[in-house]
């Protein structure tokens, strides 16, 4: 993927144009497909509702695997926004990417390191948040000191150890997955007759492993934010 990003420089800042366009649209569809799954909504599930509830209930189970629900409910509808939009940002660049003028417009947001660490700041900040909210300033920063003062340092530490690999480790498996079906793809392009049948089945099983993988990092993602989030809100931990 030799491609450069688009940019331009507005009051001094350099904005990527392509994470900015690909951060619109994941926004977009994950707004219609909720709005789509929970128009005409029922007492008794059927059709599209049925996915929605789906849904609803396997990030409802991620937070009570976590926490108590009395706590934990508050946090099921940023699981559940945090579940699809990472989802839908993982599948963006998988069936293509757009280039124009060698400047790549179209690919997966999660491919770029700034979206994933600006997701994993927004998440651990929160867990902060919630934490004084929850429990207090004083009951909240007294755990930092605790058992002993020196630990402190170590704690800020891991900390800041839990936000970059939250980040980096959605960023390098969706990056990594994009590069390698580039690389296949243009070694289709690029092959003669026999090369492109032997190698036209390798990029679909790729393709359907790179979905797989996109899903699983999804729930990675999810998964973490309420471990994250029990740790800070919960008095038992």
């Amino acid at each position: 993927m030799h491609h450069e990003a688009p940019t331009k420089v507005f009051l001094g800042l350099t904005f990527n144009l392509s994470n900015v366009l690909m951060i619109v649209v994941s926004s977009i569809i994950v707004f219609l497909i909720a709005f789509f799954l929970t128009r005409n909504l029922q007492m008794k599930p059927t059709g599209r509702q049925n996915l929605m509830e789906w849904i609803m209930d396997f990030v409802r189970n991620i937070i009570k695997n976590n926490m108590d629900w009395k706590d934990g409910g508050r946090f099921h509808v940023l699981g559940i926004t945090l579940l699809m939009y990472i989802f839908i940002s993982n599948m963006l660049g998988l069936p293509f990417a757009i280039t124009v003028h060698h400047e790549l417009w179209w690919k997966s947001p999660t491919a770029d390191p700034g979206v994933t660490l600006t997701l994993a700041i927004m998440v651990v900040g929160l867990t902060h948040y919630y934490g004084v909210k929850m429990r207090g300033t004083k009951g909240y920063f007294k755990e930092f000191v605790q058992p002993v003062g020196f630990l402190l340092p170590l704690k800020i530490v891991e900390e800041f150890s839990n936000t970059l690999t939250l980040g980096l480790r959605l960023y390098g498996n969706i990056y990594a997955g994009e590069v390698l079906l580039n690389l296949l793809v243009n070694g289709l392009a690029k092959a003669n007759y026999i090369g492109t049948v032997a190698a036209f089945p390798l990029t679909m099983v790729w393709q359907g492993f790179s979905i797989f993988i996109g899903s699983i990092q999804a729930f990675i993602f999810t998964l973490l934010t309420m471990v994250y989030m029990a740790h800070k809100v919960s008095q038992d931990h």
